[in-house]
């Protein structure tokens, strides 16, 4: 039947507006759905009170733990001490004197094998590069061209040395303590929309498996699912969920759907002329169709150069797949999105970055599918003048371990781990903080992950502790501090 012939039955009460824009045929799912609404006037908070050095945010998250001491924190007494365990060096008696008994991570034991693991040496090089002479992986050249505008902070630390530190890394809390809104949902919550074609929280890539976190890892909990990223794929047939019409529907027949809304919705007004929530409607229904051509141009490449394209690698098969994500990340905070989440290395598992052994080969593999990727977003984002308004961030649950595990491999290390950022009013080519010789524990200039959610959310303009929900009480360490010595 005809959606212009269509009988639509108006009930008197009991009658929401999603289930007039389904019965409508519109096709938009509540993913989709709730984000026009926070974008336009059902939700929102417009809690900018800090000149902001950033606009917006790529957020980029290794799944499984990359290797700090094979990426951007060299450590040579590894290979100098490499078969002997710790307790055979001279750093035993310094090791366990750093050990800070408040962090809630696994008890340092001199008896645990972890400890006595022997030490694995270095399965790559570094190279000094730039004009900072920042030292980073020889599997990471392209990154390593990018040096001078890239700031290593290489003493994270978090709690969980399982991957649900995974989750933890994106709201701060450990996994046994539930669910919270991440990073990403905070930036949503906290800021206006730049463009009303497009959501402002846009995720790509697979997420974490479920029982590291899953989807959680990019949603907003208590603050309300308007707050949650945007799946995102990169295919211009079927780029967002839920948010094209029905199979059959004409864009002639959506306007006169659209008509027909205003009408109906202009017989209302006439009875309520007070009533904001129905003009907010009346502009997300607006919304809804804007978006179905705005995201599937987003990732159509076409008008990209040849030179662009061959920049991220997209025509090779290594760097096709993270070429693309970071292509569409650059178009979309062209465009105005607050903030890119882009999962790398998901394997419906812990992720391919967990190495426990074959680190060498796996992660030879991984770096060559984000090196050049990685190091095309940095130099395109500098080139067209938007590194200064959009800060990129590299980052992964937890380190590995300077000691040996299956011979080849490295286990889980919480205790210190690096993450790199670049642009959006960061210090570039600098290296902040510091694991001990051996790549232990952080040492020096320590920070908790939610450290980084408050440096973030201040480069956008936002006071951490002013991000609060009435009836939600957040703990200390929820808040982070801002990193000073990073911003320049």
């Amino acid at each position: 039947m005809s959606h212009y012939t269509r009988q639509i039955d108006l009930p008197t009460e009991g009658f929401t507006r999603r289930q007039f824009l389904n019965d409508l045929g519109l096709g938009f799912g509540s993913i989709a759905l709730s984000t026009m609404l926070a974008n336009d006037g059902f939700a929102g908070t417009q809690l900018q009170q800090i000149a902001p050095r950033a606009k917006s945010v790529i957020w980029l998250f290794m799944i499984g733990g990359a290797s700090h001491l094979e990426t951007f924190d060299p450590k040579p007494a590894l290979n100098k001490y490499a078969g002997k365990t710790i307790e055979e060096t001279p750093h035993a008696a310094v090791l366990k004197s750093s050990f800070l008994e408040n962090e809630r991570v696994v008890a340092f034991d001199p008896n645990n094998g972890f400890i006595r693991n022997k030490l694995f040496p270095m399965q790559i090089g570094f190279t000094p590069r730039g004009e900072s002479g920042l030292e980073i992986s020889d599997w990471l050249p392209h990154v390593g061209d990018r040096a001078d505008d890239l700031c290593l902070i290489r003493s994270m630390w978090t709690e969980d040395s399982n991957h649900g530190a995974q989750l933890q890394f994106h709201t701060g809390r450990h996994r046994v303590e539930g669910f919270f809104p991440t990073i990403g949902s905070w930036v949503n919550y906290g800021l206006g929309s730049i463009n009303d074609n497009l959501p402002q929280f846009v995720v790509m890539g697979t997420p974490v498996a479920d029982c590291c976190g899953g989807r959680e890892c990019h949603r907003a909990n208590y603050l309300g699912p308007q707050y949650d990223g945007v799946p995102l794929n990169i295919d211009p047939a079927n780029p967002l969920p839920y948010a094209k019409p029905p199979q059959g529907t004409f864009q002639e027949e959506q306007i006169g759907q659209f008509e027909l809304l205003r009408k109906l919705n202009g017989l209302t007004a006439d009875n309520f002329p007070d009533d904001d929530a129905l003009a907010a409607r009346i502009r997300s229904y607006e919304l809804a169709y804007r978006m179905q051509t705005a995201v599937p141009e987003v990732v159509q490449f076409s008008d990209e150069t040849q030179e662009t394209t061959d920049l991220y690698g997209i025509e090779q098969k290594e760097t096709k797949t993270f070429g693309q994500q970071l292509l569409a990340a650059r178009r979309l905070v062209e465009r105005g999105v607050r903030f890119v989440q882009i999962y790398h290395g998901s394997n419906g598992g812990a992720g391919q970055w967990d190495s426990h052994k074959g680190l060498k080969a796996s992660h030879a593999k991984l770096c060559k599918q984000i090196d050049q990727p990685l190091g095309a977003l940095l130099k395109d984002l500098k080139r067209r003048g938007l590194l200064d308004e959009t800060l990129v961030v590299w980052a992964t649950e937890f380190g590995r371990t300077p000691g040996s595990q299956s011979a080849d491999g490295r286990d889980h290390h919480p205790y210190g781990f690096t993450i790199a950022m670049a642009g959006g009013g960061i210090k570039g080519g600098v290296a902040h903080g510091a694991t001990d010789e051996l790549g232990f524990h952080a040492v020096e200039n320590r920070h908790y992950v939610t450290d980084v959610h408050a440096t973030v959310l201040h480069q956008l303009g936002l006071d951490p502790r002013a991000m609060h929900v009435p009836g939600r009480k957040r703990l200390e360490r929820d808040f982070g501090h801002v990193i000073g010595e990073v911003i320049s």
